[in-house]
């Protein structure tokens, strides 16, 4: 799916949608985003030597994991991180490189989710981890 797809589940907008596409095969979710150099977490992570900070990286895990969500994401549902657990990072991410998740959930106590996923470049983790997020509905907007 193409972002105005992805933007049908995943309330981010923005600057904070972080990924560029997203697929889903059988239980696991991919997700793919383009670094072009430009985007505002590398203003200042490193001058002369930008690098995608590893928080962003855990975002982006998450938000392609929403994907195997859609049925979830009704009106009104935000997904809340509420943990990160044995986070590696095994490699940078640079300018010009395509970051590609592979996510899958764990585990499920709705609405709590436990996922885990990882992240490469050209074939090479870049980074692992556990996480965990809640699917919440606002009350008062229903």
């Amino acid at each position: 799916m193409n972002k105005e797809e992805i933007m049908k589940i995943l309330p981010h907008r923005n600057s904070m949608l972080l990924i560029d596409e997203a697929y889903v095969e059988g239980e696991v979710a991919h997700g793919v985003k383009k670094i072009t150099g430009n985007e505002w977490f590398l203003d200042g992570h490193f001058p002369n030597s930008p690098v995608v900070p590893g928080v962003i990286l855990c975002e982006i895990m998450a938000q392609s994991i929403c994907v195997l969500m859609a049925d979830k994401m009704k009106k009104n549902a935000l997904p809340y991180f509420t943990g990160l657990d044995k986070v590696k990072f095994k490699s940078m991410v640079k300018p010009g490189d395509t970051f590609e998740t592979e996510c899958k959930i764990t585990r499920v106590h709705e609405p709590f989710y436990f996922a885990q996923g990882v992240g490469k470049v050209n074939g090479k983790v870049a980074v692992k981890a556990d996480f965990s997020f809640a699917i919440i509905t606002d009350k008062k907007e229903v």
